[in-house]
């Protein structure tokens, strides 16, 4: 199993210096490269690949123009054109967006293989560099000393922070015991999340008790002097409030998720299109602060490895107007109605609690037979085992 530790670097200034080179020659070279892609596909209609784009770098240091480049190490250089060529493949495969120039006041980063960097005894020597790079290890149940990392990233972060990750190949852990627990969650804004169990988890919205001072200090950066000294100190201060809202959204996200798989065999969670829902522009703030995206690759990522099981339902399940207790669906519920009571049975419903409920019987259904968790053209729930197949018919098919 491939893991990744993030620690936090000292550097010396001399060790700054040449960090600071390699960013910017990294840069330099992402966006280079990445402009001459675009060229060459204008011009030529002709296709990059990574041998083409390496002998391109070559190339590049070979000119009396770049050859700066050549004052740090090669690795990271190589490693930037070897991440271009892989974010262009994600990006014709459909899972990520297109690659964009890197800027010099956002995060910078570069990353060494093992023919860049010496690590014994847990010091570590990058290539330019005299002397070791000082870290903190923050993981005292792991021997520091018989890691043995595949790759060093050094980053920088806008606000000034430095960090060091170690990629490692790593057993993987123990699984957890068997709990018997299965859940289903539903998550919202008002309430992060809601498990069927009638449990809510309250959302903190760490953005917003943080958007006032946020505010302040980019009003602050507005007055400076673009490219001055106080602008540049004004623009760390912004960079520091975000880190902070950033770092107490994802430790709650990290201590959410862990409980979940710990505490569950089973976890059921519904597949939201986080991408469009942000689109509404009345609730695109809200849906960012939660962070839902990040919450369900934690679930994935940590449900695979402690041996729990993760289950995603349909999107367009009528979770929250379909009664979990006899299956009578509204024809409308509005979004602020939080409660409402089944005209079928008499139930009283949370709106989230239901919601939940549904979820958990539509993942379990979906693990037992194999069903379609929709339910469309009656206000009836029924089974997917009771359904006959449908005759295949031409067109677009109907939600």
């Amino acid at each position: 199993m491939r893991t990744a530790y993030k620690c936090r670097a000292y550097p010396t200034p001399e060790q700054v210096g040449v960090l600071n080179r390699t960013f910017g020659c990294v840069r330099v070279v992402w966006n280079r490269t990445l402009a001459w892609r675009h060229a060459r596909y204008r011009n030529e209609r002709a296709k990059t690949g990574f041998i083409q784009a390496n002998a391109h770098l070559t190339a590049m240091k070979a000119t009396d123009e770049l050859a700066w480049l050549n004052e740090v190490s090669s690795v990271p250089l190589q490693q930037a054109i070897r991440h271009q060529q892989m974010a262009f493949t994600n990006f014709f495969a459909g899972r990520a967006r297109y690659p964009r120039y890197k800027s010099r006041t956002g995060r910078q980063s570069a990353e060494y293989t093992r023919s860049g960097f010496r690590y014994r005894d847990g010091r570590l020597l990058l290539a330019k560099m005299d002397a070791p790079l000082a870290f903190v290890w923050s993981w005292p149940e792991v021997d520091l000393a018989s890691i043995d990392p595949t790759t060093v990233t050094v980053s920088r972060d806008p606000c000034g922070r430095w960090y060091v990750s170690f990629a490692v190949d790593a057993a993987a852990p123990d699984r957890l015991p068997p709990s018997g627990g299965v859940v289903a969650v539903d998550l919202g804004v008002k309430d992060f999340a809601v498990t069927s169990d009638g449990d809510k988890i309250p959302n903190p919205r760490h953005l917003a008790r943080r958007e006032r001072n946020l505010a302040r200090y980019q009003r602050r950066q507005a007055r400076k002097t673009r490219g001055s000294s106080n602008r540049r100190k004004a623009g760390a201060k912004v960079a520091r409030a975000h880190r902070k809202v950033r770092a107490a959204r994802t430790d709650f996200l990290h201590k959410t998720s862990t409980r979940l798989v710990r505490d569950h065999d089973v976890i059921v969670i519904e597949d939201l299109a986080v991408r469009n829902m942000v689109r509404n522009r009345t609730l695109a703030k809200a849906i960012s602060d939660c962070g839902w995206g990040a919450f369900r690759r934690m679930l994935e990522y940590k449900a695979a490895r402690h041996g729990r099981r993760l289950i995603v339902v349909d999107r367009w399940l009528p979770s929250s107007k379909t009664c979990s207790v006899c299956g009578h669906r509204l024809e409308q519920l509005s979004l602020g109605m939080r409660t409402w009571q089944c005209p079928s049975c008499g139930t009283r419903h949370d709106r989230d609690v239901n919601a939940a409920k549904n979820i958990l019987a539509a993942g379990l259904a979906v693990t037992a037979c194999g069903g379609d968790v929709r339910h469309s053209g009656t206000t009836r729930v029924r089974s997917p085992v009771k359904q006959e197949p449908r005759p295949a018919k031409v067109g677009i098919p109907r939600l």
